[in-house]
This record gives C-alpha cells, structure tokens and sequence, in this order.
C-alpha cells in the first residue's frame, strides 16, 4: 500500500468494508490511525506556512471561509491550529479514516483494547 496518508487511509477504508475479522479490523484501524496522525500533521504544517504570509484579518477571514471563525481570546495558534483541523476533517483522507473507524466499531473493534475500558 501507498505511504501517503490520503492514499493509504482510503486504501485502509476500503479493504475494510469486507472485513469482519475483528484482529484484521483492528490492525487496520491502528495503522489508520498512525496515517491520519501524518496526514493531520502535514495539514497542520501547510496551514502553518500558508498563515505565516496572512495579516490577522486575512486569517480571520479564511478562517470564516471554512467556518471555523476566529472567535475572541484566541490567540492566533489557535486559530491556525483551528483552521487546519477545520480543513483536516473536510479531506476525503479524513473522511475515510471515519468509515474506517465506523466498520471497525460494527465489530466491536476500537483502538483502546478491551483491557483499557
């Protein structure tokens, strides 16, 4: 499978629609995970550039855009770390991690095992 977190956690989303075993469902999900951890991260970093040449207002109102308004006493982090969040959870990689995490938990399947509930 494909190393790009967008790539892989449609992979992963995909083999997981057939799956019941709960072991192959949880292996899956774990290296879902790890991908949307990437992905998010990246999203993050190129969030982080792209803000880093934006006025206050210009941030503000791309944050708006997505409809993750710059509400007051936030700093300005927190509106990046907002918006890229924002931005992460409308991605079809985002998206896909969902369904992935949907199927799983159909068999009872998490990423805490039994031991940690």
């Amino acid at each position: 499978m494909d190393t790009n977190p967008t790539a892989l956690l449609l992979d992963l989303a995909a083999s997981a629609q057939d799956l019941s075993d709960r072991d192959a469902l949880q292996d899956l999900l774990a290296r879902g995970h790890r991908a949307w951890c990437e992905g998010v991260a990246d999203v993050q970093s190129g969030i982080r550039q792209e803000a880093a040449n934006l006025s206050d207002v210009q941030l503000a109102e791309r944050c708006a855009a997505v409809g993750t308004p710059w509400e007051q006493g936030m700093t300005r982090g927190e509106a990046v770390s907002a918006l890229a969040f924002t931005t992460w959870d409308a991605a079809p990689a985002a998206m896909a991690y969902t369904e992935l995490e949907e199927r799983a938990a159909l068999f009872g399947v998490c990423l805490l095992g039994e031991e940690h509930l």
